[in-house]
């Protein structure tokens, strides 16, 4: 199954150009944080207004876990129902298969169907 990223798209495109992406979450590194944040398809409209809601220039990286050299882990989190993946190292930028404008309703709300 495929999971996915938010991310600002200058932090991936420096990725792109470095071959990896060390950013967890929006202004915490992977060296701070100790993993990268992902989430499923049915997740990520919530992190982006819980966590991106006054941001701009979002995209989300489509990742798919057979792909990744680091571990992959889903995690319980406290308050969501579901568990989120964690990636436990870089994101290796060929693991990236697709990436997507986040976009929003007519109310300002994140759209994002996977």
């Amino acid at each position: 199954m495929t999971i996915y990223h938010i991310a600002f798209r200058a932090d991936w495109e420096a990725a792109e150009a470095a071959g990896e992406y060390r950013v967890s979450t929006r202004g915490r590194t992977l060296e701070q944080q100790g993993f990268i944040h992902a989430a499923t398809a049915g997740q990520v409209a919530g992190v982006a207004e819980a966590y991106y809601a006054d941001a701009t220039d979002l995209i989300v990286l489509a990742i798919d876990p057979g792909r990744l050299a680091a571990p992959l882990r889903y995690e319980p989190v406290p308050g969501a129902a579901d568990p989120f993946p964690h990636i436990y190292g870089s994101l290796n930028v060929d693991a990236v298969i697709g990436m997507f404008d986040l976009g929003r309703d007519a109310q300002g709300r994140y759209l994002f169907e996977g």
